[in-house]
């Protein structure tokens, strides 16, 4: 299946180039040239790698990168034209997955597009080790053991295991188990989470696959 990655840029004819040398490796690409736009077309749409401008129009990218990083752990390519230490510094701080300078290749772009989600594919295969899902049969198996999880608990699991890469508040977490539109509060996602670290922690207790994002919500962990 095709990769697909984002091109934010604002200087379109560079995106253009960016975006057929991508094309021609294999990938599905998107472009949008302002920072405005950038967040709300990732919640809406599929990403398997950023390729992020810091200095865009609307919003710059370090405040984007930010934004983007309560809800998803999406690879991100920071790309600008300052060479200075302070914006290479505070890129590489705040977890950017890589950092280029303009003018660049678009050849070398491709090649660390290409190494970053090789890496990231091993690292599913090292989570498909120690985590299983079948959701035919609601079966879990965590490091081979099979784990006797409650319906909504299996909800939660296999919700948090298809999107990796997201944070998702508690009413969030409520809408995806309860489609019935009960009344239910933020302690019960709390503990369904709770229980279920417990019964996973039972097979191995250093298997802590759901994570805890203060103010937010939760995310996959693994």
């Amino acid at each position: 299946m095709s990769k697909h990655v984002l091109i934010v840029e604002d200087e379109e004819s560079l995106a253009q180039v960016l975006s057929e040398y991508l094309s021609q490796s294999g990938f599905v690409t998107k472009v949008i040239n302002d920072g405005e736009s950038v967040v709300s077309w990732v919640k809406g749409n599929r990403v398997d790698l950023i390729i992020l401008d810091l200095m865009l129009p609307g919003k710059n990218g370090l405040d984007i990168y930010r934004e983007l990083r309560t809800f998803t752990g999406v690879p991100v390519v920071m790309a600008t034209a300052r060479v200075d230490e302070i914006d290479r510094l505070i890129g590489l701080e705040l977890g950017a997955d890589d950092y280029i300078c303009k003018p660049y290749s678009p050849r070398e772009v491709v090649v660390r597009v290409k190494n970053i989600l090789r890496r990231a594919g091993e690292s599913e295969k090292e989570v498909a080790d120690i985590l299983s899902i079948n959701e035919a049969t609601m079966q879990v198996l965590v490091k081979g053991k099979e784990v006797s999880l409650t319906r909504a608990e299996f909800r939660l699991l296999a919700h948090f295991y298809e999107h990796k890469e997201q944070v998702f508040s508690r009413d969030q977490l409520m809408s995806q188990i309860y489609s019935d539109n009960r009344v239910v509060t933020d302690r019960t996602i709390d503990s369904h989470i709770k229980n279920l670290r417990r019964k996973i922690q039972n097979i191995d207790a250093e298997v802590d696959c759901i994570q805890s994002i203060y103010g937010v919500g939760y995310k996959f962990a693994l």
